[in-house]
C-alpha cells in the first residue's frame, strides 16, 4: 500500500513561527491528507538550514512542534483503507549556529558604527601589555594605550597605564570603531577619536586653554587640554617654532611632562583631528613695534657699535637687497632705506624674517623691521599707501624672490 512520510529534517525558525500562528487553534498534532496516483510518493517538508538530528535539541522553553501525515486511499474495488502516520520533531539550531548568527549580526552592527563615524558604549574585560580589551557585544576589539582618552592619565598623574587599564575594568566607555576585518576578526577601538567627535565642535581657533604637557619630542610638545569641567579631554601639538621667541634648540630645554602650561589654539584640522598650538604668541613678540627694545635706552647696556652707524654704512642682511629692488618696482613705494641696526642677547632665528611693525606711520614713513640671527635692522619705507597696501606689495615681492 502506498507510504506517505515527512522526510527527518527541520524547518527555518521563521518557516516554524509562521506554521505555529496559521494553526495555533488547532490541537498539537493534526493530520494532513493527501493522495496520489503513485505507488509509493512522498509528502516532504524541507529547510535551506539543514541541521542533522544528533545536533538538534529541545526548545528551552519545552514548546514542541509535530506534524502527522495521514493518508486514505481507497482502491478501486476494495474496502481496504491504509492509513499511516509519520510523526517528526521539529527542533530549533544548535548553539553554534546561534552563535554564528550572533557574531555576524554584530559584525554588521560594527561596520555600520564604522561607516557612520558614530560612538558606541564598549566593556573594558581586561588589559594587555598594550592596550585594553573592550567588548561589543559577542566581539572583542582591542583599543592601544595611546588612543585612550588624556582624562584618564592627567586624573591622576602618579598612576602607570596598567593602574589605569586595571581601574577602567568593567566599566563602559565612550569608542569609536578605527578598523573593522571581519574575516580576520580584526576590531581596533580609540576613545580618542571618540571625544575627538564629542568635544572638537566646542573649540575655537583664537581660544586659550590651561594645558598640561603629555609628552615631549624633538619637533614639538603635546599638551593635554584642559575643559571647564577639569578634565582634559583633547590633545594639540606646539611645535618647536611655536614654544618661545627664543630659538629653541631641544623643547626639552623648556618643557617638561607634567608642566602645567597656558596655549593658545592657531589651528584646527578637522579632517585629521589634529590641534596646532602655540606658547609664544600669548607673549609680545620683542619686535612688533621698533628696534627700542633690543636697544638698550637707559645706558645700562652699552649699545653695539654698529647701532651707531649712518645708514649709508649699514651692509643689509643676506636677501634684503634683493627685496629693496623688488619693492622699489611697486607702485606708491617712493624710497627704502636702512635707519639703525643692533644686536640682541638671543638667537632668534638664523634664516632672514621681515615683518611691518605696528609702529603708526610718521610723514608717510613706515618700519619695516628685519632679522637674521642676532642682527637687527630697523628699514624705514617711504610710500602713499596704507598698511594693507604695504603687506599686499611685501607679500607680492616675497613670493617673487627666490
Amino acid at each position: 500500500m502506498p507510504i506517505f512520510s515527512v522526510t527527518q529534517g527541520s524547518l527555518t525558525l521563521a518557516g516554524l513561527s509562521a506554521f505555529l500562528s496559521q494553526h495555533h487553534h488547532q490541537q498539537q498534532q493534526q493530520q494532513i491528507f493527501a493522495t496520489t496516483d503513485h505507488a509509493s510518493p512522498f509528502f516532504t517538508i524541507t529547510s535551506p538550514l539543514f541541521i542533522p538530528p544528533l545536533r538538534t535539541r529541545r526548545s528551552p522553553n519545552n514548546i514542541t512542534a509535530k506534524f502527522s501525515v495521514s493518508a486514505n486511499a481507497k482502491a478501486e474495488n476494495s474496502s481496504e483503507t491504509a492509513t499511516t502516520t509519520a510523526t517528526d520533531e521539529v527542533l530549533e539550531p544548535s548553539p553554534d549556529a546561534l552563535r554564528q548568527a550572533r557574531r555576524s549580526a554584530d559584525w554588521k552592527a560594527v561596520k555600520a558604527y564604522y561607516d557612520g563615524g558614530h560612538i558606541l558604549q564598549g566593556r573594558v574585560e581586561g588589559f594587555n601589555g598594550g592596550g585594553l580589551i573592550v567588548r561589543f557585544y559577542s566581539l572583542v576589539g582591542f583599543l592601544p594605550f595611546p588612543l585612550l582618552s588624556p582624562s584618564h592619565s592627567c586624573k591622576d598623574p602618579q598612576k602607570t597605564i596598567h593602574e589605569i587599564a586595571k581601574d577602567l575594568t568593567g566599566l563602559l566607555i565612550s569608542v569609536k570603531v578605527i578598523h573593522a576585518e571581519e574575516e580576520n576578526r580584526k576590531l581596533i577601538f580609540s576613545e580618542k577619536e571618540a571625544a575627538w567627535s564629542k568635544f572638537s565642535k566646542g573649540i575655537n581657533v583664537g581660544e586659550i586653554f590651561a594645558g598640561r604637557v603629555g609628552s615631549v619630542e624633538d619637533y614639538g610638545a603635546f599638551i593635554h587640554l584642559r575643559f571647564p569641567d577639569g578634565l582634559y579631554h583633547l590633545t594639540g601639538l606646539v611645535h618647536v617654532s611655536e614654544v618661545s621667541w627664543d630659538l629653541v634648540q631641544d623643547v626639552r630645554d623648556i618643557l617638561n611632562v607634567g608642566d602645567e602650561v597656558t596655549v593658545k589654539i592657531i589651528d584646527i584640522d578637522q579632517g585629521k583631528s589634529r590641534i596646532t598650538l602655540s606658547i609664544k604668541q600669548l607673549e609680545e613678540d620683542p619686535l612688533l613695534e621698533t628696534l627700542d627694545k633690543v636697544i638698550p635706552q637707559d645706558g645700562s647696556i652699552a649699545p653695539d657699535p654698529l647701532s651707531m652707524h649712518n645708514s649709508i654704512t649699514i651692509e643689509p642682511l643676506p636677501g634684503l637687497e634683493s627685496i629693496f629692488q623688488e619693492l622699489t618696482r611697486e607702485d606708491g613705494i617712493d624710497d627704502i632705506r636702512i635707519s639703525r641696526q643692533g644686536f640682541e642677547k638671543r638667537v632668534v632665528s638664523q634664516d632672514l624674517q621681515l615683518w611691518l611693525s605696528n609702529a603708526p606711520p610718521i610723514n608717510s614713513k613706515f618700519t619695516l623691521l628685519a632679522r637674521a640671527g642676532r642682527q637687527v635692522q630697523e628699514i624705514q619705507l617711504t610710500t602713499t599707501l596704507d598698511q594693507d597696501g604695504i603687506k599686499k606689495a611685501l607679500q607680492r615681492v616675497l613670493e617673487r624672490v627666490p
